[in-house]
């Protein structure tokens, strides 16, 4: 009965309204409207809060906004929302709450707290820094507001403000590590490297056995390569810990800037069989010489070397295993890498990214026996997993089953997954189908592999050349592979494909011309599809004899199309035994 009621009372305003000619009439809601909205607006208020606890946070957004339009003078709602925009990370529709928040209730510490954080996470740190002096103002006991206020100042490189707020707030609690940190932090964006210092030495002065105070001194030193004081420093640290793993990988670097090489392993050596420096951080240490790998192949060595100090150190640790496998596999040492992969998936088989590595560890070594069974048992254990299923549909295609292969891939495809590896499904499948003999599928993947990637000069070629093997589209075909060349225009292997797709346009003199250019490659005369091309080509220019020796040629050197010995045995080109 009650909402029949609502019904009629809002129906009798909306009449109302409409009637009137010359004054709009605007109905005011009764007490019984009010309660109910009330009502309503207490009932969003609780689930937004059940929302919020529960971590469903876009829900909690969506429902406190459904109060604000029943009740827009609570400004607890304006704040919740300014919170829960922070953790869906957007600051800046955090900030505009928080403003709300703060100017209802200037007197609401959180509200006002919820305003800076708002303006820091916006980089807003001066704004920030107004906001913690006034708070400290009003809460003068509280020094984490006044600690906030100096690193806010010192993010806004108000560096002389930010050491004032820094020393007031020392004159009230004493050196404090925090305080002492902050403020070494702001004389080293200064440059002024020996007031750092001198803040750190305070804090050893106070606790001289504490080494992490030794090292952040060092490190002081080393960022300035003032190498002789840091030298000093860790040499100190290592007179109280004999064994500081941090200490002797500084010193080993030392020794190795020194050309030391002896000192730097022991040293090294000596750190990475700490069992206090713990796996994490030596893998932290080790990881960049991936990187480095790739452009300097000296740190290969060095890198497989500190990965088995790892695995030494730590037997039971599949991420050892996963490192030093991958060490390996930077290094292009495929077997080691794989039975490395091995053992770590032994210790640990949770981890997809360690399935992956193995997976193309076996596809670059052209095993495909190994791929399909490692493939097939990554789709059983990670059904979900998009790359799983395109090494099966690769391991399949190696192994000329390709309805295997289709299932495989059409699979990945209904998953998804990244765009470039999208592409390389549907490059893939259109192997597959062109395989089969069929050929519209195949056009097709090849057409949405180069709407994905437009400059994939690999598919460009690739499919042209099919295209000219079928005599299918042969324009298409001429276009995609002069786009090939002039992606890769130095390629023996796309300027062959030109030429033979010229030659399938009976552009026989043009065709000539890109073929002996690709004939200048050492790799190209021993190609024995180049040299065969080539001398159907000069058949058809009229060089029959020459045509005749570099079809002998070709099949000197392993060609072994269908139509290759006829065309010796009759010495004419067999157009219908085309490729």
């Amino acid at each position: 009965m009650r909402l029949t009621g609502i019904f009629i009372t809002v129906t009798a305003g909306i009449i109302a309204a409409s009637c009137g000619n010359t004054k709009k009439v605007v109905s005011t809601p009764g007490p019984l409207q009010q309660e109910v909205m009330s009502q309503r607006a207490d009932s969003l208020f609780f689930a937004a809060q059940r929302s919020k606890i529960l971590g469903d946070y876009k829900t909690a957004i969506t429902q406190y906004s459904d109060y604000i339009r029943l009740n827009r003078n609570n400004p607890t709602v304006y704040y919740e929302l300014s919170r829960l925009f922070l953790e869906v990370r957007n600051p800046q529709y955090a900030l505009g709450f928080a403003r709300r928040a703060a100017a209802m209730d200037t007197s609401n510490k959180w509200f006002q707290m919820a305003l800076a954080d708002a303006f820091s996470v916006n980089e807003m740190f001066d704004s920030a820094a107004v906001v913690y002096g006034r708070l400290s103002k009003q809460n003068p006991l509280d020094d984490e507001l006044l600690f906030n206020k100096g690193i806010s100042l010192s993010k806004a490189e108000n560096y002389t403000e930010a050491l004032e707020v820094f020393d007031s707030l020392e004159a009230r609690v004493g050196v404090a590590e925090e305080i002492v940190f902050q403020k070494q932090r702001v004389y080293s964006r200064l440059g002024m490297v020996n007031a750092a210092a001198s803040e750190v030495r305070r804090l050893i002065a106070q606790e001289p056995a504490e080494l992490r105070y030794w090292g952040l001194l060092a490190e002081i030193y080393e960022s300035v390569e003032r190498t002789e004081e840091a030298r000093a420093i860790y040499d100190t640290i290592l007179a109280i810990d004999p064994q500081h793993p941090r200490a002797l990988i500084a010193i080993a670097n030392f020794e190795k800037k020194n050309g030391n090489e002896p000192q730097y392993r022991a040293y090294l050596i000596k750190a990475f069989a700490n069992p206090g420096y713990t796996i994490d951080e030596k893998v932290s240490f080790v990881y960049p010489y991936l990187q480095m790998a790739e452009r300097d192949t000296s740190k290969r060595a060095e890198g497989i070397l500190l990965t088995k100090m790892i695995v030494d150190a730590h037997p039971n640790e599949a991420k050892a295993y996963a490192l030093r496998a991958d060490m390996f596999s930077q290094a292009e040492m495929t077997d080691s890498a794989i039975v490395n992969y091995h053992k770590a998936i032994a210790l640990d088989s949770t981890r997809f990214s360690v399935w992956y590595q193995l997976m193309w560890m076996y596809s670059r070594a052209d095993q495909s026996d190994s791929l399909l069974r490692v493939s097939e048992h990554v789709i059983g254990q990670f059904p979900k997993e998009f790359m799983g299923y395109y090494f099966n549909g690769l391991a399949n295609y190696f192994k000329q089953r390709h309805d295997a292969a289709a299932r495989a891939l059409n699979t990945a495809l209904e998953i998804g997954g990244e765009k470039r590896f999208v592409g390389d499904v549907y490059a893939l499948l259109g192997d597959t189908y062109h395989a089969s003999g069929m050929h519209a599928r195949s056009d097709s993947c090849y057409d949405m592999v180069l709407s994905i990637r437009p400059k994939d000069h690999i598919v460009m070629n690739n499919y042209s050349y099919y295209l000219s093997m079928r005599g299918d589209k042969l324009e298409k075909a001429e276009e995609l592979s002069r786009r090939s060349l002039e992606l890769k225009p130095e390629s023996p292997t796309y300027m062959d494909t030109y030429a033979w797709i010229l030659f399938r346009l009976g552009r026989y003199k043009e065709a000539r011309l890109w073929i002996e250019k690709a004939l200048q490659n050492p790799e190209a005369q021993q190609d024995p599809d180049v040299l065969e091309h080539y001398g159907d080509i000069l058949f058809n220019l009229n060089e029959k004899e020459k045509a005749v020796q570099y079809w002998q040629l070709a099949k000197a050197k392993g060609a072994n199309s269908h139509g290759l010995a006829r065309k010796i045995a009759e010495k004419r080109y067999i157009r219908n035994m085309d490729r």
